[in-house]
């Protein structure tokens, strides 16, 4: 199992860590979206036991047990399309993805 972070996404997450605060990128998914799931994306503050931890470049990944099995294997990019900055994740378990790319189907 794992989760990976290109070289662009892991100097951005070292740079929010070190201006926000936190520990670690927490990633994880929730039920929504026109495909049925949505990514979510935070600055963890604390590790909870039931957790998993992934280090890559020196930044640590924490995924929740309920997201790993939708997030295994992923790499997370750190992505500028116009005037929007954001994480996007290349999932080798999502089949599909909604349009505007914001949820993903896994079958």
């Amino acid at each position: 199992m794992s989760i990976q972070l290109t070289p662009i996404a892991a100097d951005r997450v070292h740079r929010f860590l070190e201006k926000e605060g936190g520990i670690a990128l927490r990633v994880g998914v929730r039920k929504t979206g026109c495909s049925g799931w949505a990514y979510v994306v935070t600055l963890a503050e604390t590790v909870e036991p039931a957790d998993h931890v992934f280090e890559d470049q020196g930044v640590k990944v924490v995924v929740d047990p309920e997201s790993l099995p939708y997030l295994d294997g992923s790499t997370i990019d750190f992505v500028t399309e116009g005037l929007n900055r954001t994480f996007k994740f290349d999932n080798p378990n999502a089949t599909e993805e909604c349009g505007c790319g914001e949820s993903f189907t896994i079958q």
